[in-house]
């Protein structure tokens, strides 16, 4: 477990974001070695049916990628607070949430795989195969909700290396299973999805076998359960918008993607590769928002107002220079990687990535600007303005699907992504601003000696019993009462 209320910004943000960024860096590669193999046993139909249902499955399971990194966020207060009873009271309180979350997508996922498909205007030549492949992945949903919710926990407690060593494993261990169930058994597109969901089931076995032996933080109690469902009010106000954001963006996503699935297999074959090569390019950016979260939820727990502000800003410069470099260097290879995938005959294909990445290359800041500060926010527990975000996002791909994809063809699907961003970015910005101001006020407050400090119940106690606290000199008549006990409770102590 790592504080991050104490040490320089820049330093603690960029340590704790570089094995965020190395677990998702995994997670791709396996994602990729998962199009590889089935492009290459399998041909690329049934590559366009593995990446047809994309956005369909992120969707339905960004209700848990968006609502694991909200049922942290007070954790990761809690626990910058120096309150470890709230740590496990609010754990116990994201499980519950969390196994509502998978029971949905499962259901969901499972009995209207097919009619949600149809819906998608998915080309008949891959509907069958996509039908399985769907049902599979989210037949398993539990075990990738189980995983999202553990990994974004630990995090909170500002450990980022722990849920590194697992990814690793987890994506080593997914690309091992598919090369095996698809190249070897034969189970075709349903191998790739079984080989996700297994690996999946056998990292949250791990992890729960870790958590017990070495997390005593996160071992919940009798009492915890009790007290995690009478606190369920702050996870879902802040969990469950988080999530819909993530859904509501997929809405977007999806609206591009029914419009490719309208050009045929083998434009689909072509978005699924640039895709990939996408997911891929936008880790390092996603990684910084993540930390982010993170960062700001422990800062504000313990009242470091200045800090968030700082480590806003240099992470915000950090992640642009990053992102002009990934860009930039895209515009290059992408089509070069893309025939990995199916091959350096697929020309069409190839001019498709080539195309996407020459208007997506140069504008990666906006996405890197809007990933820092959306996380920010919301670190901040502001629910209302991310939400007002995604649906930015969603307007402008659902604008350019109806649109640009008519009128320009791929190259409208390649300006939804910018366009979306932009959405999104626009509202975000207003919204940090105005935090960014209040942040200001609270740093004057605090160099005034009028700023108060969040301590808990066990810290304040401990802090009086070892002499380090003195409270000799402060008139605690106002702060606790005329009867109260002198030793500081859940209250906050005023500054002397």
């Amino acid at each position: 477990m790592q504080n991050l209320t104490q040490g320089s910004p820049t330093k603690l943000i960029a340590t704790f974001a570089t094995p965020i960024l190395l677990g998702a860096i995994f997670q791709q590669v396996y994602a990729f070695i998962d199009a590889a193999v089935v492009g290459r046993f399998l041909g690329v139909g049934s590559l366009a049916a593995v990446g047809s249902p994309g956005s369909l499955v992120f969707l339905l399971m960004g209700l848990s990628w968006g609502g694991s990194a909200g049922l942290a966020i007070p954790i990761a207060r809690a626990f910058g607070a120096g309150d470890l009873a709230a740590v496990r009271r609010f754990a116990a309180a994201g499980t519950y949430v969390s196994v509502g979350i998978a029971a949905f997508i499962t259901i969901v996922g499972t009995v209207f795989a097919r009619d949600l498909l149809t819906l998608m205007n998915t080309p008949p030549e891959i509907l069958d195969e996509s039908t399985i492949f769907l049902t599979t992945l989210l037949g398993g949903a539990a075990a990738t909700v189980a995983l999202n919710f553990l990994i974004a926990t630990i995090r909170a407690l500002g450990d980022s290396r722990t849920p590194l060593y697992f990814l690793v494993g987890s994506s080593g261990l997914n690309a091992v299973l598919v090369t095996a169930l698809v190249g070897g058994a034969g189970w075709g597109v349903a191998g790739a999805a079984a080989a996700t969901v297994l690996s999946h089931l056998v990292t949250v076995i791990a992890l729960l076998f870790v958590i017990r032996r070495r997390m005593p933080a996160l071992q919940l109690r009798r009492e915890d359960w009790i007290d995690g469902r009478a606190s369920l009010a702050e996870p879902l106000r802040i969990g469950i918008p988080m999530g819909l954001q993530m859904s509501t963006i997929a809405v977007g996503t999806l609206s591009v993607q029914v419009a490719v699935n309208g050009m045929g297999a083998t434009t689909v074959a072509a978005y699924t590769a640039v895709l990939r090569l996408d997911n891929l390019a936008v880790v390092p950016l996603m990684a910084f928002g993540v930390a982010m979260v993170t960062y700001v939820a422990q800062n504000r727990g313990a009242h470091q107002w200045r800090r968030i502000r700082v480590g806003v800003f240099r992470t915000c410069l950090v992640g642009a220079g990053v992102a002009v470099v990934l860009g930039f260097s895209l515009m290059f290879t992408a089509p070069t990687i893309a025939g990995w995938f199916v091959g350096s005959d697929q020309a069409q294909v190839l001019d498709y990535t080539r195309t996407f990445f020459l208007v997506n290359g140069g504008l990666y800041a906006i996405l890197s600007t809007l990933f820092i500060l959306r996380n920010a926010v919301q670190g901040m527990g502001l629910a209302s303005v991310p939400t007002i975000a995604s649906l930015g996002e969603t307007l402008a791909r659902v604008l350019a699907a109806l649109v640009l994809v008519t009128n320009f063809g791929f190259v409208g699907v390649a300006l939804a992504a910018p366009l979306a961003w932009l959405g999104g970015l626009i509202p975000i910005g207003h919204a940090w601003l105005r935090q960014l101001g209040k942040l200001k006020r609270l740093e004057a407050e605090q160099d005034a000696g009028l700023a108060v400090l969040p301590l808990s119940d066990d810290l304040n106690l401990s802090l009086l019993d070892s002499g380090l606290l003195d409270l000799s000199g402060i008139d605690t008549t106002d702060a606790f009462g005329p009867s109260a006990d002198p030793r500081p409770t859940t209250r906050e102590l005023a500054l002397a």
